[in-house]
């Protein structure tokens, strides 16, 4: 059972990466969406939940970003050097000091996720009285996306495992990780502490806190999110144009 008060919450919007796919110097959060920085949309879902401290961590451009988000009330994090998502969350550690609750880890770079998905996993991960719960989706084709490992009874997440570190049957499994989760913050910034850099990548990644959940007896679950176009990252240019048409096309 979780120690700490599940409903209150705080957010981390991980916001650092350059995004070498867009092809563009600018900063892939603040490429316009709808006439909109990127992103404004994970600000504005951590807000509706509830969210009472929203840390912003940034790195690329971070000084732009600061001023096109200022006077907002958000707290703004530097990662200086890129070595992965759960050395980017390690670095709002600081910010959340002696806060015992939720922290809701959303990605700057996901912007058609819609509160009401991110209220019902708040409330399933309070149900479950879990220490971590991830969004997750189901792809026909999951090529790139990290799979979801779970026990026997397909409840327990037992881990989370990278595209380019993962076996041929892994490969197989179709649940995918969105890179969204809802972690207890004393474990959290404990177990990104934890991770280590032996992988593919070489890179401290964020997932491995889900292994470590597990191994400690922590309750580990995922939910998923019935539509996968909202989990949807931009990656490219092409992403952010779809993304615009599927916000046109839902006004």
């Amino acid at each position: 059972m979780t120690q700490y008060d599940a409903r209150k919450i705080g957010a981390v919007i991980l916001a650092a990466g350059k995004g070498t796919r867009m092809k563009s110097d600018l900063a892939k959060v603040l490429h316009p969406l709808c006439g909109k920085p990127m992103l404004t949309y994970s600000v504005d879902v951590a807000r509706e939940i509830g969210a009472e401290k929203i840390a912003v961590v940034i790195g690329h451009q971070a000084d732009l970003v600061k001023e096109l988000f200022k006077d907002q009330g958000l707290m703004f994090v530097e990662q200086r050097e890129q070595l992965g998502t759960g050395h980017a969350v390690l670095q709002a550690k600081d910010t959340f000091c002696n806060y015992h609750g939720t922290i809701l880890i959303l990605c700057g770079d996901v912007p058609l996720l819609r509160p009401s998905t991110v209220k019902a996993l708040l409330e399933y991960h309070i149900s479950e009285r879990a220490e971590l719960t991830v969004l997750t989706t189901i792809l026909d084709d999951p090529t790139g996306y990290g799979r979801i490992i779970k026990g026997r009874e397909r409840r327990e997440v037992l881990r989370i495992i990278e595209e380019k570190d993962a076996s041929p049957y892994e490969k197989r499994i179709s649940e995918i990780n969105t890179g969204i989760y809802c972690v207890g913050s004393d474990f959290l910034f404990k177990a990104v502490g934890e991770t280590g850099n032996q992988n593919a990548q070489r890179e401290y990644y964020l997932t491995d806190i889900v292994g470590i959940a597990w191994h400690k007896g922590f309750k580990t679950r995922s939910f998923i999110a019935g539509n996968s176009v909202e989990v949807m990252g931009i990656n490219t240019s092409s992403d952010l144009a779809k993304a615009s048409e599927h916000m046109m096309t839902c006004k």
